[in-house]
């Protein structure tokens, strides 16, 4: 029986979890939205708004962070390790106020915003425990998985140093099979963009489509 089985990459609460918030997604935003493999440099805030369905004009964006103390441990070639959502999102007199890390650039740039913004389309309609999370699982929605997949954890090393960073509140193996439920959900059995994930993400996305495919 094991050679006909191909298992989810997640585990079952896990996968429970995923399910049931796309479905709610879905519910509440519509159908999930085309995969976008690439944003240019400029304007990141509001090509994004533009995708996730934000006005612009109704939100403040402030800038925060100096790498200066980055700059120096790399050049003492030190490990550095952070994890967070490197971005904030609070109201202040009944509006949106999402902060962003100004050393941040490319894919991690790109998820963040995508993440604050979510934050700003759930407020008001979702009140659960698993608030920040599932504004993680709603960049994957509006066809953000892949900048929010490859940006949730980055290893580098060269002679000097190593470089850990991760990203958010989910997993690669959760970002591969929210992908691979995305793709399913829109009939697409072998997504062109799989080729834009990174290494891992893209194999939980191909093991997550072939246990949707058997089951």
């Amino acid at each position: 029986m094991a050679l006909f089985t191909s298992p989810c990459p997640v585990n079952a609460r896990e996968q429970k979890w995923i399910e049931e918030s796309l479905a709610w997604l879905r519910t509440a935003f519509g159908e999930p939205r085309a995969v976008i493999t690439d944003l240019a440099d400029d304007d990141v805030v509001g090509r994004l708004c533009q995708l996730m369905d934000v006005d612009p004009k109704t939100i403040t964006v402030e800038l925060y962070g100096d790498s200066a103390e980055d700059d120096l441990a790399r050049a003492a070639g030190l490990t550095v390790r952070s994890r967070g959502a490197a971005g904030h999102y609070r109201r202040e007199n009944g509006r949106p106020v999402i902060a962003i890390d100004r050393t941040l650039t490319s894919t991690r740039l790109v998820a963040t915003v995508a993440h604050e913004l979510g934050h700003v389309r759930l407020d008001g309609r979702y009140h659960g425990d698993d608030h920040e999370p599932l504004t993680d699982l709603l960049t994957v929605h509006f066809g953000l998985g892949i900048f929010s997949a490859n940006a949730c954890f980055d290893f580098s090393q060269d002679h000097r140093r190593r470089q850990v960073r991760r990203l958010g509140y989910l997993t690669e193996p959760m970002y591969g099979y929210a992908l691979a439920c995305h793709a399913h959900s829109r009939g697409e059995r072998r997504p062109a963009w799989a080729g834009q994930l990174d290494v891992n993400p893209r194999a939980y996305l191909k093991r997550g489509l072939r246990h949707l495919r058997r089951t």
